[in-house]
């Protein structure tokens, strides 16, 4: 979903577009190419989807997605990582699950790329939050950091490996630490 032209398109006609790799995400009018994940970014992801829908997926409380389109608040993006309440997952009419997440996530989870804007990437969690998001982390790798986004709350720093990290509501019974997301990136030979 490259813009060829100068011509600005609307929402409707970038969803029309065909599907590009890497993704590209329409915010405020621009059609804005997401950075390539590297060995870092894709690790957490790969490992964060399992992790949570081990628990959250198998009691039928929610389900996480990698890089899945979410069109909602005149935006559509794709966050690293999407959860959903198992209430509102998108279905079709055969029970299945949906192609098309025209819906906020309940959960999103931004991991930071070295070349990607943590202001971009905040601003795409606050706008999730503005519009029904319960909660937002925003990972960094290389800082050995993350953010908490609770609704409604100020943003909580998270950096000691024993920290516990908050989850939605309809997430209990998840315990995920800081360690556990950053020791996902330790090679043992």
């Amino acid at each position: 979903m490259i813009q060829t032209s100068n011509k600005i398109l609307s929402l409707e006609e970038f969803l029309a577009l065909p599907e590009t790799k890497p993704y590209c995400e329409y915010i405020d009018g621009k059609i804005i190419p997401k950075p390539m994940p590297q060995g870092k970014h894709s690790t957490i992801q790969g490992e964060l989807c399992p992790t949570i829908n081990s628990v959250v997926k198998v009691q039928k409380m929610g389900w996480a997605f990698p890089e899945l389109r979410c069109t909602f608040g005149g935006r559509s993006i794709v966050p690293d990582v999407a959860v959903f309440s198992w209430a509102r997952l998108p279905v079709d009419e055969n029970g299945d699950i949906a192609n098309t997440f025209a819906a906020v996530p309940d959960w999103i989870i931004e991991i930071l790329s070295p070349e990607q804007s943590h202001t971009k990437v905040t601003k795409k969690i606050l706008h999730a939050l503005n519009h029904g998001t319960q909660m937002g982390w925003l990972i960094d790798p290389d800082e050995r950091f993350i953010a908490a986004y609770p609704a409604k709350q100020q943003p909580l720093p998270f950096e000691e490996n024993e920290s516990v990290l908050p989850v939605p509501e309809f997430c209990q019974g998840l315990q995920l630490t800081v360690g556990d997301i950053f020791g996902w990136l330790k090679v043992t030979m």
